[in-house]
C-alpha cells in the first residue's frame, strides 16, 4: 500500500536562458512532470529523505517559461532543463515571495549575474572566433564534385563484386563442386571491370582524394592484378582450376563490406554493425585469399617452366635465361610479404575505429 505524498528536496540554479532543477530522489519510477499556466506541477515515486514514497510538488515560476520542460533521470537524482520565454535574469524562482522550504539554492551550479553574464560572453567570444576561424579556411569548390565521384566509384564496385559474389553462390548452390572448373570463364569479365577501375583508387590516394595510406593499396591492388592478367589471363590450364573459384570468393567477400563503408562515409554516415564488419571480417578472410593466392602461384610455377612463356634470354656471350618461373618463387617471398603489410594497416585501423574510446580530459 503506497504511503502519504511528500515533497522531496529540490535544489535550483539558473542562467539567462535556463532553470536547472535537480530533485534529489534515487530509484525514481513513472515521473509525471508538466508545466500548465506557468505552474510546474511533479509528481513520481522514488527513494527520497522518508523512504520509497510518492513525492510531489509544485512551483509557480516567477515569469514566463516554456512548456515543456526536458528531464534526465539518474540512479541518484532527477534533473529538469525549463527554458525561460526572455532571456533575463531573475531575483527568485517562484512568484511568492517567500521561499518554501522544500527549495535550495544549488551551490555546485550556483552563479550570480555578473559570473553569469561573463559565461556568456565567453560563450559568444568562443562562437565569434569558431566562425572567424572557418572563415579564414578556404572552402573547396570542388568539394560537392568529388564526394560525388567517390560515392559513384564506391557504388559501382560494391555493385560489381555484388554480382560476383551472388553469381557464385547461386551457381554453387545449383551446379556444386562442378561451379568450380568454369569460374573463371564466367566471372573474369566483370572480374577485369572492377580490379581495372581499382586503379582508380591508386590515384585517388596520390593526389590526396581520401586519406586511405599509399603502400597498402599498391601492394593489394598490383597482387591482385598480377594474378588476375598475368598468372589467370594469360594461362589457359590455368583458368579451369579449383583455386580459381576460392580466389575470386575471397576478393568478392572482402568488398562486399569495404566499398558500402567508404560510400557511407562520404555523406558522414556511419553504420555501427557494417563497421564492425568491415573492420572484422578481414581478420580470416585476408589470410585465407593470400593462401588462395599462393596455391595459384604454386600451380602456375610447372606450366611457366614448361612453356617458357615470360622467360627472358640474355644476349651472348651470356647465353643466360631468366625464367618466369624463378620470378614466381620470389614473387610467393613477396605475396606474404604483402599480406603481412596490409594485416597490419587493418589491424592499426581496427583498433582506431572499434578499440576503447579514450576519455577526454
Amino acid at each position: 500500500m503506497a504511503g502519504p505524498s511528500l515533497r522531496p528536496h529540490v535544489h535550483w540554479a539558473q542562467r539567462h536562458r535556463e532553470l536547472y532543477l535537480r530533485v534529489e530522489l534515487s530509484d525514481v519510477q513513472n515521473p509525471d512532470i508538466a508545466i500548465t499556466d506557468n505552474v510546474l506541477h511533479f509528481k513520481a515515486r522514488g527513494h527520497g529523505a522518508k523512504g520509497d514514497n510518492i513525492y510531489e510538488f509544485q512551483i509557480e515560476f516567477l515569469e514566463p517559461v516554456e512548456p515543456k520542460p526536458v528531464c534526465r533521470v539518474t540512479q541518484r537524482q532527477l534533473n529538469i532543463t525549463v527554458q525561460k520565454k526572455e532571456s533575463n535574469w531573475w531575483e527568485r524562482l517562484t512568484k511568492q515571495e517567500k521561499r518554501p522550504l522544500f527549495l535550495a539554492p544549488d551551490f555546485d551550479r550556483w552563479l550570480d549575474e555578473s559570473d553569469a553574464e561573463m559565461e556568456l560572453k565567453e560563450k559568444e567570444e568562443e562562437k565569434i572566433n569558431k566562425m572567424k576561424i572557418e572563415s579564414r579556411v578556404p572552402k573547396d569548390p570542388f568539394r560537392h564534385l568529388k564526394k560525388g565521384y567517390l560515392i559513384m566509384y564506391n557504388l559501382v564496385q560494391f555493385l560489381g563484386f555484388s554480382w560476383i559474389f551472388v553469381n557464385m553462390t547461386v551457381r554453387l548452390f545449383i551446379l556444386g563442386k562442378d561451379s568450380f572448373y568454369d569460374t573463371f570463364h564466367t566471372i573474369s569479365d566483370m572480374m577485369y571491370f572492377c580490379q581495372t577501375l581499382a586503379l582508380m583508387e591508386i590515384m585517388n590516394s596520390l593526389i590526396g582524394l581520401v586519406r586511405s595510406p599509399l603502400i597498402p593499396a599498391v601492394v593489394q591492388i598490383f597482387g591482385r592484378n598480377f594474378i588476375l592478367f598475368v598468372v589467370l589471363g594469360s594461362l589457359e590450364e590455368m583458368q579451369s582450376k579449383p583455386v580459381v573459384f576460392f580466389v575470386f570468393y575471397f576478393w568478392s567477400i572482402i568488398e562486399l563490406f569495404r566499398y558500402p563503408y567508404y560510400m557511407l562515409s562520404c555523406i558522414g554516415i556511419e553504420w555501427k554493425p557494417l563497421t564492425w564488419l568491415r573492420y572484422t571480417t578481414w581478420i580470416p578472410l585476408y589470410p585465407l585469399g593470400g593462401l588462395a593466392e599462393a596455391v595459384c602461384i604454386i600451380q602456375s610455377i610447372p606450366i611457366f617452366s614448361e612453356t617458357g612463356k615470360y622467360s627472358l634470354g640474355l644476349p651472348n656471350p651470356l647465353n643466360v635465361t631468366i625464367q618466369f618461373s624463378f620470378l614466381l618463387q620470389l614473387y610467393l617471398i613477396a605475396l606474404f610479404l604483402g599480406v603481412f603489410v596490409n594485416f597490419r594497416h587493418l589491424y592499426k585501423q581496427r583498433k582506431h575505429h572499434l578499440g576503447p574510446k579514450k576519455r577526454k580530459m
